[in-house]
């Protein structure tokens, strides 16, 4: 089975003026992560605005992503719905056109007990035979998903192979790994204000599931590597120290908008988002703009993609 190591970079649904999908943009946004290092993608998280997706938009995804990623890079989708039934159908779907995985979450806004966690991701797991992961984000769904409940959805389903966390607790990441071991591979959100990167990679965690890839591809690559060597955790160091900034900013508003805005400075396909939110311009722009300048990521990545 796939198991999801290095970058694991979230994409944004990129939309064109009229609101509809701009697959083209989607398909300019994938040739980029395969050209520079990506490991995989995930398509249909809270960066690609599944929320303001209809369900029928998110199979078209699914079937036209498969179609532009396969041989090339490896895909898992959001299978998360409202309820476990939905989830459920949802991964089926994946499935059946040749998704290589699939992720769950806690629904949202319900703020079930451990007990229905279980419940609800362990039948998610068990309707399909495809890898499956959780998305471990208490601030999103309310409710965390703890190692222990973790551990019992591992020795119930072979399948389950990834743990996506983002929250900013290092006793979770030591409690995963203690009782899973290299059953589940760990990777973490880039989410600088949880700074759990050097500390998953630093319990063995396998690497990053994160939006900054979307803008810096290479650097995140490199600095998302599994640590089986000191080259490899010294690059790491570097390369985070340096970029922090640049995380702290596109996570200054809640993800996608900041992502869309660095795309658009960019040159890339990205769009608008859709409402409720609104496009990110003004002060804080023109200062992201700054920072990116600064860093280089305009020479390197502006204009000719």
């Amino acid at each position: 089975m796939i198991r999801p190591t290095g970058s694991w970079v979230a994409m944004p649904t990129p939309f064109k003026p009229d609101n509809t999908i701009d697959y083209a943009g989607f398909e300019t946004l994938i040739e980029r992560q395969v050209k520079y290092g990506t490991s995989q993608l995930f398509v249909l998280g809270s960066c690609g605005e599944t929320s303001l997706l209809t369900v029928k938009e998110k199979k078209e995804i699914v079937k036209e992503v498969i179609k532009m990623t396969k041989g090339k890079i490896p895909v898992f989708f959001n299978a998360s719905a409202n309820t476990t039934e939905a989830s459920v159908e949802f991964a089926k779907y994946v499935e059946g056109k040749g998704g290589n995985g699939v992720i769950f979450s806690v629904p949202p806004y319900v703020l079930i007990p451990q007990s229905a966690v279980y419940e609800h991701l362990n039948t998610c797991m068990s309707s399909v035979n495809i890898p499956c992961g959780i998305y471990n984000n208490p601030s999103r769904t309310g409710v965390l998903v703890e190692p222990e409940t973790i551990a019992k959805l591992s020795s119930n389903n072979p399948n389950f192979i990834v743990d996506k966390e983002a929250m900013p607790y290092v006793k979770q990441l030591v409690q995963v790994k203690r009782l899973c071991g290299d059953k589940i591979n760990i990777l973490c959100c880039d989410y600088p204000d949880y700074s759990i990167v050097i500390p998953t990679l630093a319990i063995g965690g396998n690497g990053t599931a994160n939006i900054g890839g979307n803008i810096i591809p290479e650097e995140v690559a490199l600095f998302s590597r599994p640590w089986d060597s000191i080259e490899k955790m010294e690059t790491c160091r570097k390369l985070y120290f340096k970029y922090y900034p640049l995380l702290q900013s596109l996570y200054q508003l809640s993800n996608p908008i900041v992502i869309k805005a660095a795309l658009r400075i960019l040159g890339l396909p990205g769009g608008h988002l859709r409402r409720p939110y609104l496009d990110f311009y003004g002060p804080k722009y023109e200062e992201l703009k700054e920072l990116m300048e600064k860093l280089g990521v305009i020479e390197k990545y502006g204009n000719n993609e």
